[in-house]
């Protein structure tokens, strides 16, 4: 049984198969917590709890992306807001896929296939020929939807649209990440009492808890960056976003990688404000603090650390070709010119449009807290998205 229930009565209860997918995983957690010793580091039951086969949050069978909870989702992401977005993010593909001289596009979460549409559709109208668009995918049922809206949003060029299951070895081209960063785990720490403790799971009266244990030996690298702050500070450090962003650069060998998501460079992270860090869970479009809800069938996020992406990059090779705000990329890469495309008298098609452009460009919604940085390898030149404020140096 779930031992969170009690404390979601103002949330839409899961239904039976839900509840059932949640109770296995429960099982299966609380195996490994006795094979470990009745403690897991929190970033290996986060990394449970959203990606074990077949039960996890995204490689499960549960709706996520959506535009209301009542429709069973528990998020919306950019693309599903705007076209605007996928078309306006496919110039600077364009540009990008022009400069390396190459011709194929991966995506890593590509949603309920939106972004892929939109994109393949506006890289034909812009003359850009491309001979593959790869997605990676673990959810069975995401890769479904975005077969369907692929083959009915862009039905002459949905033959070039494949999914992998593995990563090949090399890829030239261009690599997108939109909101995939956020949803790697994330390691939990603790000061307390001017001490450093790095923040566990426990099974204890009959449900998922907290324990913190002292860091001995070695301390983390990055808590010296706050240890300043004192105590009763809680954070968390990106280990595994690093490694998925040094295995995509080290993959890329000739072309571009664009990462968007929500976040900070380290020294914006890691600041005082942030007192009890950036995590949060997501359940039927309500944002709430309680990572052991319903396990399996929320999702559950951190802030990215951006500093440490850029570190990981270039670490592998690549070129840091910019950093910017969500805002300033798309103004860049003409999505204002998108708009005064549509007719403002046609006020069933402009009003909804300049509204989502509003909420992607808004300092007070998603065009600063969203960033996009990008890496490149091969390239001689940035790229128009990036021409004007840059932030590389604030990283």
């Amino acid at each position: 049984m779930n031992p969170k229930v009690h404390q979601s009565d103002s949330l839409p209860a899961p239904g039976p198969s839900a509840l059932a997918q949640s109770e296995a995983l429960v099982a299966n957690l609380r195996a490994e917590l006795d094979a470990a010793g009745g403690w897991l580091p929190f970033d290996r039951y986060m990394e449970r709890v959203l990606y074990a086969p077949g039960l996890g949050y995204y490689s499960g069978g549960a709706r996520k992306f959506g535009l209301r909870g009542d429709d069973g989702s528990d998020f919306v992401t950019v693309p599903e807001m705007s076209p605007l977005f996928a078309s306006t993010l496919a110039r600077p593909v364009a540009e990008a896929l022009a400069a390396s001289g190459t011709r194929n596009v991966m995506e890593f979460g590509a949603g309920t296939g939106k972004l892929p549409a939109g994109l393949i559709n506006e890289l034909d109208a812009l003359g850009v020929a491309f001979d593959n668009y790869s997605i990676v995918d673990l959810s069975g049922e995401l890769r479904e939807r975005q077969r369907e809206t692929i083959e009915a949003a862009a039905p002459a060029l949905a033959a070039k649209v494949r999914w992998l299951d593995a990563l090949p070895e090399y890829f030239e081209g261009v690599v997108i990440g939109n909101e995939v960063l956020d949803a790697m785990p994330v390691k939990l720490f603790a000061n307390m009492d001017g001490v450093w403790h790095e923040r566990g799971v426990v099974w204890r009266d009959d449900a998922f808890a907290f324990e913190d244990r002292p860091v001995v030996g070695s301390d983390h690298p990055l808590l010296s960056e706050v240890e300043t702050f004192g105590e009763d500070y809680v954070t968390e450090t990106h280990d595994a976003a690093r490694v998925f962003t040094r295995t995509v650069c080290t993959m890329l060998t000739r072309g571009t990688a664009f990462f968007i998501d929500y976040g900070f460079p380290q020294h914006e992270y890691y600041h005082a404000q942030r007192a009890q860090g950036t995590l949060m869970c997501h359940y039927r479009h309500r944002a709430h603090g309680d990572p052991f809800l319903y396990p399996g069938l929320q999702d559950i996020t951190a802030h990215v650390e951006f500093t440490g992406i850029a570190e990981a990059g270039t670490e592998a090779g690549a070129d840091l070709l910019g950093f910017t705000s969500q805002a300033r990329f798309l103004m860049n890469a003409g999505i204002t010119d998108a708009l005064s495309s549509i007719d403002p008298s046609d006020t069933a098609a402009f009003l909804p449009a300049a509204n989502a452009v509003q909420k992607l460009l808004s300092e007070a919604e998603m065009g600063e807290l969203f960033k996009v940085i990008a890496f490149s390898r091969g390239l001689d030149d940035t790229l128009q998205a990036f021409s004007s404020g840059d932030r590389s140096h604030t990283l």
